[in-house]
């Protein structure tokens, strides 16, 4: 059986899985998400979201996919890896990720062509809104950002025939930032920040109820959740596998909850095993001379 069904749980509440069922909306996440169709509504053209790692932004990438899916007029398709050694090979799998049709051994001007009409076609005569994401976005080179500068240079005389999202991390603002002709373009850019407290303990509810926990009792008290939040800083992704392995103890040891002194042995032993997030295990271990 399921760990978590032992403890009244239908579905695993705190997988690393970027499930959108369990996308928590924090007031940042939910701006961002409504920014972004707005700006595709109004067919801006260009948006990018940044942030640090494990602060949800592929986990929103899907959750706005899923907003897309159960709304009219959107084509919507994602790039996971955004790594390509030449034009040819961005062309290419662009146009396959939008499913072109390409006549035999094609070139560049080829490709262009192709989806300068595909473009066209969709937004203009289907009159469907385009939407391009791409995740892992500060993987790209100048070349492919250049190729992006390109498909966004497709316009009517009042809006762009492309809308694409650029997910990355904070790496990927310097890259933008030395590439003037792509930077100009942003019409709407925002960074992602870790959850405060109040933000954290809401997440761990949340992803508890919709896993299906209906019980009174708490599975996390309050002490523990304050411990979770000062050790992942409040980033959604250490948040979610410290109360992971904090649940999986719950059931080894018949526990009946996760308390402040469950929290601190998972954490040493994060610090003794060497997987502490960088600079967070010196920072504990200091602290408890």
């Amino acid at each position: 059986m399921e760990y978590y069904r032992l403890l009244g749980l239908e579905r695993e509440p705190f997988s690393s899985s970027p499930d959108p069922a369990f996308f928590y909306q924090s007031t940042q996440y939910r701006e961002t998400l409504a920014n972004l169709i707005i700006e595709f509504r109004l067919k801006r053209g260009f948006s990018v979201v940044m942030g640090d790692v494990g602060v949800g932004k592929t986990t929103l990438g899907r959750k706005l996919i899923q907003m897309l899916r159960e709304r009219e007029g959107f084509l919507f398709h994602i790039i996971l890896d955004p790594t390509y050694p030449s034009e040819t090979l961005f062309f290419d799998e662009l146009t396959r990720t939008l499913r072109i049709d390409l006549p035999p051994h094609p070139n560049l001007v080829d490709y262009r062509d192709a989806l300068q009409r595909y473009l066209y076609r969709k937004a203009v005569e289907e009159r469907q809104t385009v939407v391009l994401i791409v995740d892992e976005a500060h993987k790209l080179n100048a070349l492919s950002l250049e190729m992006l500068r390109i498909l966004l240079n497709y316009e009517t005389n009042d809006a762009k025939l492309l809308q694409l999202v650029l997910l990355g991390q904070i790496e990927l603002l310097p890259i933008l930032a030395n590439l003037p002709n792509v930077a100009d373009r942003i019409s709407m850019k925002c960074t992602l920040k870790p959850l405060s407290l109040e933000e954290t303990s809401d997440l761990v509810a949340f992803r508890l109820q919709e896993a299906g926990y209906r019980s009174r009792a708490p599975l996390f008290l309050e002490e523990a959740i304050r411990e979770i939040h000062e050790y992942s800083e409040g980033y959604p992704r250490r948040i979610a596998m410290l109360c992971h392995h904090a649940l999986r103890n719950v059931v080894m040891y018949n526990r009946r909850y996760v308390d402040h002194a469950l929290v601190e042995q998972l954490i040493q032993r994060e610090i003794e095993s060497g997987w502490a997030p960088l600079g967070r295990g010196k920072r504990l271990q200091q602290s408890s001379y």
